[in-house]
């Protein structure tokens, strides 16, 4: 859905996108890294307004910050 617009369950094209957040004391659609909000990854929903199908998608360049997060010998 992410890449073509397009529900893979439903072949619908009304999807929209919901944007990640990190909000205090770790609310928000996010991944936590540290201890802090500005640790946190940020996880973007897309969504099927037709079936109700969704994805979480994580930005490409934070997937690094989430693996040496649960591997502490980085």
């Amino acid at each position: 859905m992410k890449n073509n617009n397009k529900c893979p369950k439903c072949n619908s094209n009304d999807i929209i996108r919901v944007n990640g957040s990190s909000r205090a004391y770790g609310a928000g659609n996010n991944i936590m890294t540290g201890a802090t909000i500005f640790s946190a990854v940020k996880v973007n929903r897309y969504i099927c307004c037709n079936c109700g199908y969704c994805e979480e998608w994580i930005d490409k360049e934070d997937i690094s910050k989430i693996k040496n997060s649960n591997n502490p010998k980085g």
